[in-house]
């Protein structure tokens, strides 16, 4: 029997719906330097296929579950084979919602991590970080010179 999950916007999903959570590898920076940080993110369909293709990803781990099992009621139950240490993205509900309905809509990307399994075969790779805090800061030194005639009709 599927229950219906009590959140905004879910009333086309139930706690047993297909869903994919990764642990990511992140950074944070702060004045001491870069941290590592491990974070659990849920993983549209679209981000599997491609990660299973071989592309360098941030992800170590990659567990198959359910809605309901990740998101039980209003607390967030961390999967079993993921480190205590590691924290829930941000917008993680929304997050999870989201990428339960692109399983929902591509049923064929739940065969590469059957519910319940878990794959660690991914290419790893932390050369492109993934650095949660950054900010970009714009400067003036920033813009291209432009010619005086650039905006000009000649």
């Amino acid at each position: 029997m599927t229950t219906t999950i009590c959140y905004p916007h879910t009333t086309d999903l139930a706690s047993d719906d297909y869903l994919v959570v990764g642990l990511a590898t992140c950074f944070i920076k702060d004045d001491d330097g870069v941290h590592e940080v491990n974070v659990v993110e849920p993983i549209p369909s679209a981000a599997l296929e491609a990660i299973v293709k071989g592309i360098p990803t941030s992800y170590k781990v990659a567990t198959a579950t359910t809605l309901g099992s990740v998101i039980p009621g209003e607390a967030l139950h961390l999967p079993e084979c993921f480190p205590s240490d590691a924290q829930f993205c941000d917008d993680f509900v929304f997050r999870a919602t989201a990428s339960a309905r692109t399983y929902k809509a591509r049923s064929i990307a739940q065969s590469h991590i059957p519910t319940g399994t878990t794959r660690e075969d991914f290419n790893f790779s932390t050369e492109r970080k993934r650095v949660l805090n950054s900010q970009r800061i714009v400067k003036t030194e920033d813009n291209v010179k432009q010619h005086e005639y650039t905006h000009k009709v000649l």
